[in-house]
């Protein structure tokens, strides 16, 4: 008779990454203990779920720092993947999971869940494709059984394959047609994802017997890339068109590509590669192992991830690939994220959250905003004048907000006492926009301010909006972070700061 498993505590590690993020709350919903492995305790800002799992630092690359995360840990998951942040992700990633893989033999972990990429091994996969299936590899030398999913494109914002698709048929009234277009494919929800891999979990209690195999996942339809584009700008209500250039390289696809989105192009070049793979599911192993998981069709997955953003859902871009570690803070982040341009500021500063908050609170109004205040007064005029709701509301208290409340053209959308704020704008736009500020304490009396902007662009129109006023956004952002931290230490200095209205409501009282 072979003895149950019991499975009570798991590790997640890639938490602050796009799967990751996402998987750890379903995971505390089924009733598991949750830790979390992190290079940066920071980057979990914002998080809802924060206070319910436990958070251990470490960096899968420095292998003596795995022990204390996978220690009394049941079963680990194995997010990480380093495309995007060095030209030598390959490498990475095989010493990553090199050092994963002995660490969770050394800890007696039961099982190793993985998920990689789709495509037929047999056949000239890309480098990128070829990483991630080589990576399962070495995560089963260690020994632990390894249950690998391998998927296709994620559909699903945020999920690097899919934004790429995106943003070409935001951006391009008339799509450029290399061969690749015409490559199948067999895309998944990211809700079917992360059911499969939640329910990886029950089927190691289950069936203790089963020492690991690879699991082909997918959704309900093969396409191609073409019928893929084609069927995101209808529902979007886009017309596009699609002029046929086979002899496009690869490399020039990345270049334009570079040019025309804001992806960066670490991440572009290695998913280009890798589409001319065709990446469908193989077998029937996942209907067997899981056959209470019903796979979305395309249309319906799309449908689920445009809603997130239309829904103004922001709060899963905090997982931002390129957040900095501890202790070497970035002041300038600009990049894409869940379909969102991101410029992202930080600035340490010497004075506690709840003063630091308490700044950012009073914004907008007749307090102004701190720096270049001319240009955010010009701005509410030009956007009055073209209908737009403009200057004219203020706000409802000089210094206290609730949820809801107008702040010149912003609405708060969203706020904690003492430590964030995140503002949507209302003026007139080719996109949708946010402005959040987040009060991170660091040490006793010091916080890190974090300001970040957040813009949705609608079609070629935003991404140039975007761009073309980006060097006068630059310089007035800039100005307002360094003013809030500016006056966050002047208050700080005050005897009683909590004396300060705003540090009041910042503070809860």
């Amino acid at each position: 008779m072979v003895e149950k498993l019991c499975i009570h505590k798991v590790l997640v590690s890639g938490a602050t990454g796009y799967v990751g993020g996402r998987l750890v709350p379903r995971l505390l919903e089924a009733g598991y203990q949750v830790r979390v492995l992190v290079r940066d305790r920071v980057r979990l800002g914002g998080r809802s779920w924060i206070d319910q799992v436990e958070v251990v630092q470490g960096d899968a690359l420095i292998a003596k720092s795995l022990a204390p995360a996978m220690d009394g840990v049941d079963a680990a998951y194995y997010l990480i993947h380093s495309m995007g942040s060095s030209t030598d992700f390959h490498q990475r990633d095989i010493n990553a999971a090199r050092n994963f893989s002995q660490a969770a033999k050394l800890a007696r972990i039961k099982r190793i869940i993985y998920l990689g990429g789709l495509g037929d091994p047999t056949t000239n996969l890309s480098e990128h494709l070829s990483s991630r299936q080589q990576t399962g590899e070495v995560l089963r030398e260690g020994g632990v059984p390894v249950i690998e999913f391998r998927a296709a494109m994620i559909v699903g914002s945020g999920s690097a394959s899919f934004e790429m698709m995106r943003y070409m048929a935001e951006v391009m009234p008339v799509m450029l047609s290399p061969k690749w277009v015409h490559t199948r494919v067999q895309p998944i929800s990211v809700r079917n994802v992360l059911d499969y891999l939640v329910a990886a979990l029950h089927l190691a209690e289950c069936q203790p017997e089963y020492q690991g195999e690879i699991i082909e996942i997918g959704g309900t339809e093969i396409l191609t890339y073409r019928e893929m584009l084609v069927g995101y700008a209808r529902m979007r209500g886009l017309r596009r068109f699609i002029l046929p250039l086979p002899f496009l390289s690869p490399r020039f696809c990345s270049l334009w590509l570079h040019w025309l989105t804001p992806i960066p192009a670490p991440t572009v070049r290695p998913l280009i590669d890798g589409l001319r793979n065709e990446v469908v599911v193989r077998d029937d192993k996942a209907r067997t192992y899981f056959p209470d998981i019903v796979p979305r069709d395309y249309e319906t997955s799309l449908k689920h991830a445009l809603a997130r953003v239309e829904a103004a859902q922001v709060e899963t871009s905090w997982s931002d690939a390129l957040a900095t570690t501890l202790g070497d803070l970035k002041p300038v982040t600009l990049t894409t994220r869940e379909g969102l341009i991101l410029e992202r500021r930080q600035i340490e500063v010497a004075a506690r959250p709840e003063v630091v908050s308490g700044i950012f609170f009073r914004l907008g109004g007749k307090h102004g905003w701190l720096y270049a205040n001319w240009l955010w007064v010009l701005r509410g005029v030009l956007d009055r004048l073209i209908g737009g709701v403009g200057f004219r509301r203020g706000r409802r208290h000089p210094d206290t907000l609730r949820v809801g409340d107008a702040v010149d053209f912003w609405r708060v959308e969203a706020m904690e006492p003492g430590r964030l704020l995140r503002l949507r704008a209302e003026m007139k736009l080719p996109g949708l926009a946010w402005l959040e500020f987040e009060a991170r304490p660091k040490a006793p009396g010091r916080t890190v301010l974090v300001q970040t902007a957040f813009f949705e662009p609608k079609g070629f129109s935003g991404i140039m909006y975007w761009y073309v006023l980006y060097p006068i956004h630059r310089v007035i952002f800039a100005g307002l972070v360094r003013r809030i931290a500016q006056q966050s230490e002047i208050f700080g200095n005050v005897p009683s700061p909590t004396g300060h209205p705003a540090a009041r409501q910042a503070s809860g009282r």
